[in-house]
């Protein structure tokens, strides 16, 4: 296919490698810009491609959940982020985490190995030319000479709200003394540190929390912080009320640790149940590095080591990467994009990732999956495609372009991620919550099947002359 047009991808995240991976195995040439190392963002700590900045979990694994549901749909898909993914999973109970370095450089290495990829190290801070295609996945960090030509290629003020990533910690410094191994309700293996706390405890770090320093916004806007509700620093879920962490990421429901006691024996499992209880997730396979589940923030570092360190079991614990906390960019997408992603005015412009307003790694995948399959059928002269909103997938990227949202007021378009409230009502009603994520789950994947065979079916008309590389 060497005579067919070329395409741009702009931003080596999630979002952009998977969109020029399916560009470049649909036989089209395609360029990927990255600005690393060129230009770091505030964020990342790597060149490679793909980097997990917040957390190194991709969410639950289990089909009946969101998160899992459209993970299913991207396998579906042939999604090379998810394939890598599953590759380097490291135990993490009814989650898909990975080993973030490992994974990382494998699709680094995977991409740059692509004949038909070719990857350009530099800063882009001009949309390419009106008749180029090109994906736009500079993610929730794009720099900001493209955001300003973004701003007055829409007409519009960008959106934006700020994004922290959580502290990492050494396994060998946390006290299992006090800390112990288990998963909530026995789900899965015993695969996360849990740190107690009593309530004099939990009362204590609040009140630290609450007067520790905050780190100053240097790099960005000094305007006041617009919090997505979906990523809150913990100081900020502590200032909310007293009990708001324990209904968070603190909640000690159905965790319990056998040396407690019977927990069948009433009075022992009220006597000796934690009041609030902190997670930490594995980094890596291997178990030496450990992160704190939902504990991103932007305390100064000095503030987080002190205050942390008040945490039981972490009260030596040594800091690999404290939290960080960086602002994030996504545009106005129900006024400006097309289901296909395409924006509206400017059909060979399209848009992935969390740049639209999704939230999520994989939903930052499922966009990249899709904004590339269409660049690839707009080179190859193919009707652009979305996919059923029956499937999560397509329900996501249904919303971000159509969401009712006022400019100005409190339904002003905000960042979604995937949940099963996006999707049409099923034909009958099922009271059974399980049963009824189960009932969306099957109908997600048979269009999905029925969708994908509709694609391979168009594409099967075109002749290649260049045989399209193995995923492996």
């Amino acid at each position: 296919m060497s005579s067919l047009p070329s395409v741009i991808v702009l931003g080596a995240g999630l979002a952009g490698t998977e969109a020029a991976w399916q560009i470049a195995q649909a036989g089209v040439s395609v360029t990927l810009v990255e600005m690393r190392p060129i230009k770091h963002s505030p964020a990342h700590h790597s060149d490679e491609f793909a980097e997990l900045v917040c957390s190194n979990s991709f969410g639950a694994l289990s089909s009946d959940r969101a998160s899992g549901l459209i993970k299913d749909e991207l396998r579906l898909l042939r999604s090379i982020v998810i394939h890598t993914a599953d590759e380097h999973a490291v135990p993490a109970g009814g989650a898909l985490a990975v080993d973030r370095g490992k994974f990382s450089a494998a699709l680094t290495e995977k991409i740059s190995n692509h004949p038909q990829i070719t990857i350009e190290r530099r800063e882009q801070k001009v949309l390419p030319e009106e008749g180029q295609i090109t994906v736009l996945a500079t993610g929730p960090l794009t720099s900001e000479a493209l955001a300003e030509e973004l701003q007055a290629f829409t007409g519009r003020s960008a959106c934006h709200f700020f994004d922290a990533a959580s502290p990492i910690v050494k396994g060998e410094s946390i006290d299992s003394a006090v800390a112990f191994r288990a998963s909530r309700y026995d789900k899965g293996d015993a695969d996360y540190i849990n740190c107690p706390m009593n309530k004099e405890q939990y009362i204590a770090f609040r009140k630290a929390l609450l007067s520790a320093e905050q780190a100053q916004l240097k790099e960005f806007d000094k305007e006041v912080a617009n919090f997505f509700e979906g990523c809150l620093p913990i100081e900020e879920l502590a200032r909310r009320g007293e009990d708001t962490m324990r209904y968070g990421p603190l909640k000690p429901i159905g965790i319990w640790d056998p040396r407690w006691g019977d927990l069948n024996d009433r009075e022992v499992r009220r006597s000796k149940r934690a009041y609030a209880i902190v997670q930490l997730r594995k980094e890596d396979q291997d178990g030496r590095l450990w992160n704190l589940v939902g504990f991103q923030t932007n305390l100064k570092w000095s503030e987080q080591k002190r205050v942390l360190q008040m945490i039981p079991g972490l009260n030596q614990a040594e800091f690999v990467r404290y939290g960080v906390m960086h602002r994030n960019t996504f545009v106005e997408s129900p006024q400006l994009l097309e289901p296909t992603l395409q924006f509206s005015k400017r059909p060979n412009l399209l848009a992935a990732g969390q740049i639209t307003g999704t939230e999520g790694y994989a939903a930052a995948v499922a966009g990249g999956w899709l904004a590339g399959t269409n660049a690839a059928r707009l080179a190859m002269d193919l009707t652009t495609t979305s996919l059923p909103p029956s499937t999560m997938i397509g329900a996501l990227t249904h919303f971000v372009s159509s969401a009712n949202c006022t400019r100005g007021s409190k339904r002003q378009f905000q960042p979604m991620p995937a949940n099963f409230g996006l999707l049409p009502e099923l034909s009958e009603r099922i009271r059974d919550k399980r049963s009824r994520y189960g009932a969306y789950r099957d109908r997600a994947l048979k269009a999905l099947q029925e969708a994908q065979q509709l694609l391979e079916n168009s594409k099967a008309s075109i002749e290649t002359t260049t045989a399209c590389p193995s995923q492996a």
